[in-house]
């Protein structure tokens, strides 16, 4: 294994390269000193603008299909499955059409935060490579470290959760299968432990991928897989209705007094139920944390932005349709009954073969979301290392390993080591604390109104110059005011759920 040069090549702007400090991102020019002709300087030129964008990197790749399916993938969460329950507890009145009015907030924030990946003039100005960067050079003081904070915080919580949701589906999987040979005799309890481990051990494999631009491949994978297990639920859902033979549920949602398997339920349990339905809908279309990573995969021209609207408006457009069939159709289904993983509410036994499917689409899925979520996080803290320890073998060399069938893996010690031990205490984390699911559902909501809504306002204010109390600068401060109220609501109702988890809680002692 050979060690990859760190020279960099002379032609790049010393700002560029004391704001990046990311010498893997550059070719390598050697440049001899007094015979370099006119010539061979513009032909130099050349090959260089045509292996490098304007800021010096090599050519991104992504466009409007890889774009598309990164955010499906980062949309299209486990969580659409918990849709039905939600829509149960707000009814057939409320539910769809908050669903609705979060699908649209999400797409016009979303919308106003593309604009944003270059600072001052959005066709050629200079690019914002992470959504951290994009805060400090168009907002700047402390909102920088406040906004890295919630979106790291968020996305190590996300790995966290996924890591929960997977082992999850596996035991379902096998408890399926178990329930089905012993005929409904053996109740098939088991531990998740093992399972989050063996997810665990697939991250441990995939976290060394690089970079972000290079996983185009496992989301379109783990897209598709979306839409395998929604399509299931949605299927099971339909033939459920047409079993039943009439639709299930109420205009005002689930009914005080309603035995569920949780107890009975009062009125207190209807409101901290409704505002953690609340919270389930505004956080399902949370991709914001992640966009301008996204947007920075994507090749040009057409101008980024314009791109990436594209992706954007279609990726909230089918998701959208997704939510609000799986979610109706799995309340009409079961009604004030509808479980919180809507596949667990058909059983084990019928059609246990279907289900499988499902939830081997889930974890699949989940391998790959996991990786669309934490690379942001990977980038962030090698970049970091690499600026604190420039001259550092072990930090920035790679090595140039030839794999058969695929071509040559840069390999580099650091990177193997740091997302290892990441993806390890996700784990153990998931494992201690198995209701984690409801603390991410706190870390969602804190991160959903500065995230999604605050930062990208803000940043689209200033970026676009808006005069304050101008009629746009108020409207756009109502939306902000008013996602804020939402996220507070949907944090007490995590908050509750989590008491709740804690009255039975017992630290890697979760059974099934």
């Amino acid at each position: 294994m050979l060690p990859r040069s760190r020279t960099l090549p002379s032609r790049i702007h010393q700002g560029i390269v004391e704001e990046r400090h990311d010498v893997r991102h550059y070719l390598q020019v050697e440049v001899r000193p007094n015979i370099q002709t006119e010539t061979e300087a513009m032909n130099i030129q050349s090959n260089y603008s045509k292996c490098f964008d304007d800021d010096g990197r090599l050519k991104r790749t992504g466009t409007f299909w890889t774009g598309t399916s990164h955010i499906i993938t980062a949309v299209i969460g486990s969580g659409v499955l918990s849709l039905a329950w939600a829509v149960a507890q707000l009814g057939w009145v409320a539910g769809p059409v908050i669903m609705f009015l979060f699908a649209m907030v999400n797409l016009y924030t979303s919308n106003l935060l593309t604009q944003c990946y270059r600072t001052g003039d959005s066709v050629t100005g200079q690019r914002n490579y992470t959504y951290m960067e994009a805060v400090k050079s168009i907002l700047g003081g402390k909102k920088v470290k406040l906004c890295g904070i919630i979106q790291y915080v968020n996305l190590f919580g996300i790995a966290i959760g996924y890591t929960i949701a997977a082992s999850v589906s596996m035991m379902a999987i096998k408890r399926s299968n178990c329930y089905h040979s012993s005929h409904g005799k053996d109740p098939c309890h088991m531990s998740s432990n093992g399972y989050m481990i063996t997810f665990g051990i697939a991250e441990v494999i995939f976290s060394q991928i690089p970079d972000f631009d290079q996983v185009w491949w496992l989301s379109i994978v783990a897209a598709i897989m979306s839409f395998t297990y929604s399509s299931v639920g949605l299927g099971l859902g339909v033939a459920k209705v047409a079993e039943n033979k009439t639709f299930k549920g109420s205009l005002m949602g689930i009914s005080i007094g309603t035995v569920t398997q949780a107890g009975t339920v009062t009125s207190t349990q209807k409101i901290w139920r409704s505002l953690q339905a609340l919270g389930a809908m505004a956080f399902a279309y949370s991709f914001s944390v992640i966009l301008i990573e996204i947007q920075d995969t994507i090749r040009s021209p057409p101008a980024e932005h314009k791109t990436m609207r594209k992706a954007t408006t279609l990726s909230i457009a089918v998701t959208t349709v997704f939510y609000l069939l799986c979610g109706c159709m799995g309340y009409a289904a079961f009604g004030d009954n509808a479980p919180g993983n809507l596949l667990t509410g058909f059983g084990f036994y019928n059609p246990y073969w279907l289900l499988d499917i499902a939830n081997f689409a889930i974890v699949v899925h989940l391998v790959g979301a996991y990786q669309v979520f934490s690379q942001p996080l990977f980038a962030f803290v090698e970049k970091w290392c690499a600026r604190k320890w420039p001259k550092s073998d072990f930090v920035t060399a790679e090595y140039e390993i030839p794999i058969p069938f695929y071509g040559v893996y840069k390999f580099n010690f650091f990177r193997l080591i740091w997302r290892t031990i990441f993806v390890l205490l996700t784990t153990l984390i998931a494992m201690l604390m198995p209701f984690f699911n409801d603390v991410v559902g706190i870390l969602g909501a804190f991160g959903f109104w500065p995230l999604t809504v605050y930062f990208p306002i803000d940043m689209y204010i200033s970026q676009k110059k808006i005069g304050r109390w101008t009629i746009r600068w108020i409207g756009l401060q109502i939306l902000s005011f008013s996602c804020l109220i939402i996220s507070l609501l949907a944090a007490i109702g995590s908050m509750a759920g989590v008491v709740l988890d804690l009255k039975t809680y017992k630290p890697f002692k979760t059974s099934y």
